[in-house]
């Protein structure tokens, strides 16, 4: 089993978004490498590898769900496990098929006609199973299933920029600047400031 990749600058530090945009990224960069050859029935930890990637993308898209857009990290993640679906199906007999082959190596001569029988019947199930993951393969292309992924990560990190600031509002215009005085004083009254050297003593 191929072993899971370190997800590059993941510290404790990091945001949670950005944690999981960076892990997200490497998970599916993983499942897109680990796909390639699949159908050849020859290797079959082929399947096995892409299966365990699968189950990767999968658990970080549960686990940061709250990072994504919510119909479409749905979509996305219902995509990764119809994936994972068709690979396990290929992978049982896949299995079945090794067992027996050493299984008929340490049987009596007699024994290994009903071994071969049986063996022939597995072959039928992955060759079945292997159309279904071909079927499965062109829904991943046709759904284009990767570069939802990257939008998902590139819509994570979007979310970590800071809001541009609002402009202050302008002040409002006094309704007549030159008439105004502040703090009040004889204009507010309506009476007309004393002249100088007009002052009148209050009774």
């Amino acid at each position: 089993m191929a072993r899971a990749r370190a997800i590059p600058g993941l510290d404790a530090e990091a945001a949670f978004a950005e944690a999981a945009a960076r892990t997200v990224e490497v998970r599916a960069a993983e499942l897109r490498e680990h796909l390639g050859g699949v159908l050849d029935t020859s290797d079959i930890e082929r399947v096995h590898d892409a299966r365990v990637a699968t189950r990767r993308l999968r658990a970080v898209l549960e686990i940061f769900a709250a990072c994504f857009e919510r119909e479409e990290h749905r979509a996305v993640l219902r995509e990764v496990k119809r994936l994972a679906d068709a690979l396990g199906e290929r992978r049982d007999p896949d299995v079945q098929i090794e067992f027996l082959e050493a299984f008929a190596a340490a049987v009596r001569r007699s024994d290994r006609a009903g071994v071969r029988l049986l063996g022939r019947r597995f072959a039928a199930e992955q060759e079945r199973a292997n159309r279904d993951l071909a079927a499965a393969l062109d829904r991943t292309a046709e759904q284009d299933l990767f570069a939802r992924l990257g939008r998902l990560v590139a819509a994570a990190r979007t979310s970590l920029e800071p809001e541009a600031p609002e402009a202050p509002e302008a002040p409002e215009a006094a309704d007549d600047p030159e008439t105004e005085v502040p703090g009040g004083g004889p204009e507010a009254d309506g009476e007309p400031a004393p002249a100088p050297g007009d002052e009148r003593v209050q009774a």
